[in-house]
């Protein structure tokens, strides 16, 4: 039996995360998995009824679980709060708090939704590719870091700093995936203007001499974003710093139509994992059963592949979403011409019954 952490967090975080939880239920049901759903809270909910965006209850929870289900965090309501009060404060600090370094990001474009994409269905066809974030270093974590008064005005400080041990971890990750996959890791960085990046190349290519089976290649960030647009099929897999997969990721998600179906893992060295879609809270349409529950459902085959070891039933989840695509069924981001429009709790419920027929 496994012991699961829910964590549906703001906006339309619960409405998604309701969603998942009938397919983790079905399974329960159908497949005696066994999967025990515990709950706790996250963001900005989480600091309006205890005043922290990370409780300490919240950590302590997750450390006896097998694995997290995560919705999304923030909205407008919170910015006015102190930095340390805000709800992203809360995810940063529960991916530092259980060492969640790995952030597995995949873009595959399913068929069904070639013309959902900005690109044209030749460029983006068959698309299957994998960013692999760093995710409790770089940028977002480093000291010194805030705003201060120098020379009479504000002065704005952040740094970006890598130890190489951190660099090389993530870059085992990568490794480790791309020998599953089509054998090729591009490592992107800027390491012709800073010097972080400089050591992150070195780094790499010393990783890469443990696994001669492997083929790495190198870009700086901006042409990987171009890249990314010109040939996306390119990739295989493409690690890279916590901010510039931060920005590559959702660059990815729309080459697939739509960033609510890209699920994403993140993992620690014994691939405990926090898994969530990549997209946000959008708070502009919580409440209105529109948003699009799939990407979350998909982390949920994520979480069967990658913690409980369950890649066959993973592959039912997939398989039902595609067959769900495959009846012309939509929810309003990817719909279009004579597609089926429905709303979030249906399209739950067709996954649901995709998954038991």
């Amino acid at each position: 039996m496994s012991k699961i952490l829910i964590l549906p967090g703001d906006g339309i975080g619960t409405e998604i995360v309701s969603q998942a939880v009938k397919v983790i239920n079905s399974l329960n049901a159908n497949h005696s998995m066994g999967m025990n759903l515990v709950h706790g809270l996250i963001g900005g909910i989480a600091y309006d009824e205890t005043g922290s965006p990370l409780p300490d209850e919240t950590i302590k929870t997750a450390k006896d679980c097998d694995s997290i289900l995560l919705g999304a965090v923030g909205g407008p309501k919170w910015e006015p709060l102190e930095r340390s009060l805000r709800p992203e404060r809360g995810l940063l600090g529960i991916r530092s708090e259980l060492g969640l370094f790995s952030n597995l990001r995949p873009a595959i474009l399913y068929p069904q939704l070639a013309s959902a994409s900005s690109l044209k269905a030749e460029i983006v066809s068959g698309l299957d590719l994998m960013i692999v974030r760093e995710l409790v270093g770089g940028i977002y974590f480093g000291e010194p870091r805030g705003v201060e008064k120098r020379n009479g005005e504000r002065f704005g400080i952040n740094s970006a700093t890598y130890y190489e041990s951190e660099i090389a971890r993530i870059g085992h990750s990568a490794f480790q995936i791309a020998q599953k996959r089509g054998k090729h890791v591009c490592s992107v960085d800027k390491a012709n203007v800073l010097e972080v990046c400089e050591l992150w190349r070195e780094v790499m290519e010393e990783v890469s001499k443990g696994y001669p089976d492997v083929k790495l290649s190198h870009l700086y960030v901006d042409n990987a974003a171009m890249q990314l647009v010109r040939d996306p099929k390119q990739f295989d897999v493409m690690v890279t710093s916590n901010l510039f997969g931060d920005v590559l990721s959702d660059c990815a998600a729309m080459l697939t139509g739509s960033i609510g179906m890209l699920p994403s893992a993140s993992l620690d060295k014994d691939n405990f994992g926090m898994y969530e879609p990549i997209h946000g809270s959008a708070p502009d349409i919580a409440g209105k059963d529109i948003a699009n529950p799939l990407a979350t459902i998909l982390s949920v085959s994520m979480m069967l592949k990658y913690s409980l070891n369950q890649a066959d039933l993973a592959e039912k989840i997939n398989i039902a979403v595609s067959d769900v695509l495959d009846q012309g069924f939509r929810t309003r981001d990817i719909a279009s011409g004579e597609d089926k429009v429905v709303g979030t709790n249906e399209m739950g419920d067709l996954v649901v019954k995709a998954l038991e027929s």
